[in-house]
């Protein structure tokens, strides 16, 4: 878990989560770009635990107030000293005053909505941390960070229509494809045909991209990061008119998200299916479509591997 201490060197803090053994985790890279276990909650559960604050020998400590708080916060790589906290509930451990032994405190955040996924992409993060602070007033504060994951799952879309479109060169190439839905959820399976009605030019071969679009910033501002999350070859050598060529694409191995529309006016995640023809001299023909992708079940490690890292 990630975590910071502050300077002074009078104590140590630590957080747990309530049966924290047995809760389970997700996986998630952190701003150095490394995979963590984070302790996994959904949707409105309560947040609930136990502070330690353990008192180095021989050491007192004065204080100004402890409190430990709940951020819901999302980072700019470009920007990182300036986040935007769309969640912050604080609770209030200790009075000012002094201590000199070590203390434990519970701490509940009871029912907290959680409406937005944990997100870490190439530029912009979206967090949930609890951090304990103890203020000061003279030298610098104390803290500790946790930063925990949320999932949340999704009704399947009573609306699914799927997609068909053509795609031509006048007098040269006209083909149509055709997907079974718009929307996917993230280990499903994404089936489809390619009609050739007319072919006049020598293609190598063709391949559906999945591509992943980063959006941050708005209007003029905005910024798009693509990411070609996976290809599929579907076909290899030159197809004759009338030919009919099947799509079938699995997306459970791949590290997906659900499509994030327009998060507080901050960043955006949208998926495509890119169908892409090579000629023989190497040029590139494609179609884009864009897809829905949502959370059918969590992903996780359970709570029996999962430790309590």
């Amino acid at each position: 878990m990630a975590s910071f201490f502050g300077f002074g060197g009078s104590c140590d803090i630590d957080i747990k989560f309530e049966n924290e053994s047995s809760l389970n985790r997700a996986l998630l890279k952190n701003e150095q770009d490394v995979e963590e276990k984070l302790v996994l909650f959904t949707g409105n559960d309560t947040v609930e635990g136990e502070v330690s604050i353990k008192l180095h020998k021989g050491k007192k400590l004065e204080h100004i107030g402890v409190k430990i708080e709940l951020i819901g916060q999302i980072e700019f790589m470009y920007d990182k000293g300036n986040p935007y906290e769309f969640t912050s509930l604080v609770r209030e451990l200790e009075p000012p005053g002094e201590l000199t032994a070590d203390k434990k405190y519970d701490f509940e955040f009871a029912a907290v909505e959680k409406a937005f996924e944990t997100y870490s992409g190439t530029n912009v993060r979206l967090r949930y941390f609890l951090r304990v602070r103890i203020t000061r007033q003279y030298t610098s504060n104390i803290q500790k960070v946790v930063d925990f994951a949320v999932q949340n799952t999704t009704v399947e879309p009573e609306i699914n229509n799927s997609i068909k479109m053509e795609v031509g060169i006048e007098d040269c190439l006209h083909i149509e494809f055709e997907y079974n839905k718009s929307k996917y959820h993230l280990q499903d399976v994404v089936i489809g045909k390619i009609y050739f009605l007319l072919v006049r030019i020598k293609i190598k071969h063709m391949e559906v991209v999945i591509i992943k679009r980063e959006s941050t910033g708005s209007g003029p501002n905005m910024y798009n990061e693509n990411e070609n999350v996976s290809k599929f070859e579907i076909m290899d050598g030159a197809p004759v008119r009338g030919e009919s060529i099947p799509i079938r694409a699995f997306l459970a191995p791949y590290n997906l998200t659900p499509t994030f529309k327009n998060v507080h006016n901050k960043f955006s995640v949208k998926y495509y299916l890119n169908l892409v023809l090579v000629d023989e001299e190497d040029r590139r023909y494609f179609k884009q479509q864009e897809i829905t992708m949502w959370r059918k079940d969590l992903k996780f490690i359970p709570a029996t591997t999962g430790g309590s890292d």
